[in-house]
């Protein structure tokens, strides 16, 4: 069995952690500071080889030291370092930055003692990957100390026993008597050598999430974020440093991927010397934390992930990560159902003789789960009231028995029940509005900003998190509900509490992340047998932290089929299939306004966890037979799609012909979705090829009979030939070891 191994060699002050994938060394260096030396491929041993070289170079200062004993060879400004400070000799990007009470920054965090333990700690109040068991990881706390401030930095690494994967986090104390300030304070840093590198991000908009952008890294500072309150559709939190060369399935790529929600900053710097700085954790611009005497601030996880396997690789690891050590629950490994849900039927334009009709449509097609969205509370006939009154409206269901009698009637016809909620907003024509309107975040004296006619409730505060739960358990207590969708359909403004002093409202974007963090751990924890799917506006929320509450996410309010090629595609990248909603809706799209067949419409979203979005009873009978057909495919093959192995062939960025495959994990049987954008006259011959599979096996194809060879099938594979001659087309191939 593969294990888990950290070492520190007293005489060269040299950490490395290790399994049988990967290697990650720093090392004590001159003055107590903590040097980086290398992370990727697993080495045996090292022997001192990556030591700083000591070079005189201008406008670099050195250590402190006494007359004549000063290095000037030696300085933090061209150190690789594990977590750099401010003000004190490196002129780069830094990891942390402390105001004292008498105003200085400067930040000097020298090592002083480590400490090894078995298995993996929990961070208290965020998110963050776990073990469950100790002799699946182990884990490195490394102390760190500024004297003058008389602060402590806690540097956490875990390395798993066999994953390619090193957690961290940082944490920060205060030892002094007196207040300290946290201007910034990065969950990593990792500075490498490398002459070429580029990054890979994932930036997108509404409707528009996680398109893939790959640019060379130039000299100076490059920087992906987010300030808007949440991770957001415009920047997700993931970057992956890759060699010139890499691409899906060869070359080196390193996965930078943070367990946080809220804003990010992920920054990178190629300095004079050619070397690379990446930083990432909550977003400095607008954040302080006021840290009293013996005061802890945790700052977010951190997952980096290597592959020498290209970005299949580094996706790999990032999936099972996530899918088996991030997600928890029931709903973890469960199939995950097949949802109709009523929104682009009705709007907000319901009664039960309506809602009853889409029953009676979906029964017989095999749906699973039937959602009630937006509109079931409060006096909601529009999107500009009644958030925050999270009670049944029940003037518009009152002839169906309200909530409990729908529920009664979706599960005689055997599919679960479900609800829409969007818990974080409040509507200024709201029974809580006029109560509490303090309850709202704002600016005194200045109007609040609104959003789709909402304002954002103040989850910093703890009797408004309590006020929200209460109200939302009250309807899960009446009514047997089987699912939650939970939306978040604004960014933040006016970022102030009023229940904060002046000082501490530099606090309020990250408080008001951890109010979000314990409103969902409360509602997963004493409802365990809910399945809830994160929502903000589709896919602007999107992200590792939510993962950890919500076992799947609505990948993206756009759910035309040609611009989901992108948006799947680019989420992969980080996340696993599992996490991924994907929806058939109507044509022409209401969001594009693309017409397109009800065929690729369900080959898109079989590829992600299949529901339905539309009005059921526009569809024809043969329309109908096929959303039959397409339910009973992918029941057939869901286990397959949701927790085999997936991936990427051919990119919907560079080109017309996409693919992708799915495989379990046996390699006994495999999935090749095929998607053609448009059809061209006199198209060139292209082929595509499978991969991982077993080249000793054979493999049968399912709608022909046909048999190949694992090795054909990779090696030779088949002409990519026109599926039909139309726009918009796609194919699904399946093959079972014979």
């Amino acid at each position: 069995m593969a294990s888990a191994k950290i070492f520190f060699d007293d005489d060269t002050g040299v950490f490395h952690l290790q399994n049988d994938m990967i290697s990650y060394l720093f090392q004590v260096e001159t003055g107590a500071i903590l040097s980086h030396l290398y992370f990727g491929k697993k080495v045996t041993a090292y022997h001192d080889q990556r030591r700083y070289p000591r070079l005189d170079r201008g406008f670099s200062p050195n250590l402190p030291g006494k007359p004549g004993e000063v290095d000037r060879g030696y300085s933090k400004d061209t150190l690789r370092q594990e977590f750099s400070g401010f003000d004190t000799g490196d002129f780069r990007q830094p990891a942390v930055i402390v105001r004292a009470e008498n105003g200085a920054e400067a930040t000097d965090f020298r090592y002083v003692s480590h400490e090894i333990i078995a298995g993996k700690p929990d961070l208290d109040g965020l998110p963050h990957a776990y073990v469950l068991a100790p002799d699946e990881a182990k884990t490195l706390v490394v102390h760190l100390a500024d004297e003058t401030l008389a602060a402590e930095l806690e540097l956490t690494y875990t390395i798993y026993a066999e994953r390619p994967v090193i957690a961290r986090s940082v944490k920060l104390i205060n030892q002094g008597s007196q207040h300290l300030t946290i201007e910034k304070l990065a969950s990593v840093q990792l500075d490498v050598i490398q002459d070429q590198i580029e990054v890979i991000s994932l930036p997108g908009a509404h409707l528009r999430e996680r398109q893939i952008e790959r640019q060379a890294l130039r000299h100076g500072v490059t920087e992906f974020a987010s300030h808007r309150g949440t991770s957001s559709h415009h920047m997700n939190p993931f970057v992956a440093l890759v060699a010139p060369e890499t691409t899906e399935e060869q070359g080196t790529a390193i996965g930078v991927q943070l367990v946080y929600s809220g804003n990010h900053q992920f920054t990178l710097e190629k300095d004079y010397t050619d070397q690379v700085r990446v930083l990432a954790g909550i977003n400095e611009q607008g954040f302080s934390w006021q840290l009293a005497a013996g005061d802890v601030f945790q700052a977010p996880e951190a997952l980096l992930v290597y592959s020498d396997e290209g970005l299949n690789g580094m996706s790999q690891a990032y999936h099972h990560l996530l899918r088996e050590r991030v997600a928890r629950g029931r709903f973890q490994y469960a199939p995950r159902p097949i949802v109709i849900n009523n929104w682009e039927a009705t709007y907000f334009d319901f009664d039960a003789d309506k809602l009853d009709d889409i029953l009676e449509q979906a029964a017989p097609l095999g749906v699973e789960m039937f959602v009630l969205d937006d509109g079931w509370f409060g006096h909601r006939d529009a999107d500009d009231s009644s958030l925050g009154d999270w009670y049944e409206y029940t003037d518009k269901l009152k002839t169906g028995g309200g909530l409990t009698g729908l529920a009664q009637r979706v599960h005689d016809h055997e599919m679960q029940f479900g609800l829409w909620i969007e818990p974080e907003m409040v509507s200024k024509n709201s029974d809580l509005y006029r109560a509490h309107p303090d309850y709202a975040l704002q600016v005194p004296n200045r109007g609040m900003t609104p959003s789709r006619d909402q304002h954002v409730l103040d989850f910093s505060r703890p009797e408004v998190v309590d006020a929200i739960y209460d109200q939302i358990a009250a309807v899960l207590d009446e009514v047997p509900i089987d699912y939650i969708k939970w939306d978040m359909n604004r960014h933040l403004t006016e970022l102030y509490s009023v229940a904060f002093p002046a000082a501490q409202q530099g606090e309020i974007a990250h408080r008001y992340m951890l109010g979000v963090y314990q409103l969902a751990e409360r509602l997963t924890a004493n409802y365990p047998d809910i399945l809830f799917e994160g929502c903000s506006g589709g896919g602007g929320r999107f992200d590792a932290g939510m993962l950890y509450y919500f076992p799947q996410s609505w990948t993206s309010d756009n759910t035309d089929p040609v611009e989901r090629l992108n948006i799947q595609y680019g989420t992969s990248l980080a996340y696993p299939v599992s996490s991924m909603t994907a929806h058939v809706s109507a044509s022409p799209n209401h969001q594009t306004g693309r017409v397109t067949s009800l065929a690729m419409r369900g080959d898109v979203a079989m590829a992600g966890v299949l529901g339905y979005e539309l009005d059921l009873s526009q569809l024809s009978a043969a329309e109908k037979a096929q959303v039959r057909e397409q339910i009973s495919f992918y029941k057939a093959h869901r286990e397959l799609i949701q927790y085999g192995d997936f991936y990427r062939i051919n990119s919907p960025f560079a080109g017309n012909e996409v693919a992708w495959q799915f495989v379990s994990a046996d390699k006994s049987e495999t999935m090749l979705f095929e998607y053609r954008v448009l059809s061209t006259g006199q198209p060139a011959f292209h082929t595509v090829q499978l991969g991982h599979l077993d080249p000793e096996k054979t493999y049968v194809d399912a709608a022909t009979g046909d048999s190949f060879g694992g090795d054909e099938l990779m090696h030779i594979g088949f002409y990519n030939d026109p599926i039909q001659p139309a726009d918009f087309t796609s194919r699904v191939r399946y093959f079972k070891e014979q």
